[in-house]
């Protein structure tokens, strides 16, 4: 099976994604001390007004720390197996199926990424998966500042949100026939 250049080339994203995730979890967990849940708060304020700080938190759950509070024996099935299976059945469909758009190839390997650069903290750092940006939310939905995340995050929950609104807007590729006229 030959897979096509449009399929292969938004793959290089995945990889740019969990290389700048992984330099930037290192850098974080070298440079800024772990804050322990309930301690003080110790955050470098990137432009002086608040909005951007960068933090150094440990997540052990998974998005938002849902979770938490599941046995640690269970954890690594939860939270490490199920979602190599679910990110390996999204490679298998996204290499065989011819139904994504092009925006839609770079949106399922931006996922792809985030998800692989989260997998691999919750396999690779015991204390749990590195987060460090920490955004001013202005009270919306109750937060005073958003849940604390890091490069993987956000590049599946904005690839996500463009995958979704690709879907809703463009829907799937459908290949058209072309009818030519009797010569």
């Amino acid at each position: 099976m030959k897979i096509e250049k449009t399929k292969t080339l938004p793959l290089t994203l995945t990889g740019i994604i969990i290389i700048v995730d992984q330099i930037s979890k290192a850098i974080i967990a070298l440079k800024w001390p772990i804050i322990p849940p309930g301690q003080a708060v110790f955050i470098t304020d990137v432009f002086n007004n608040d909005f951007l700080q960068i933090t150094h938190v440990r997540n052990k759950a998974i998005a938002f720390s849902l979770g938490s509070g599941i046995p640690d024996s269970v954890k690594p099935v939860l939270f490490v197996v199920l979602p190599l299976l679910v990110l390996g059945v999204l490679v298998w469909y996204y290499l065989r199926s011819n139904e994504f758009t092009n925006t839609q190839r770079w949106a399922v390997a931006g996922i792809l990424g985030g998800g692989i650069g989260n997998i691999i903290d919750r396999i690779f750092r015991p204390d749990g998966v590195v987060d460090f940006i920490s955004v001013k939310f202005y009270g919306l939905f109750g937060f005073e500042r958003w849940l604390t995340f890091n490069v993987a995050d956000s590049s599946v929950v904005v690839c996500c949100l463009l995958l979704f609104f690709s879907i809703i807007f463009t829907g799937k590729k459908t290949d058209v026939e072309v009818v030519r006229p009797d010569e």
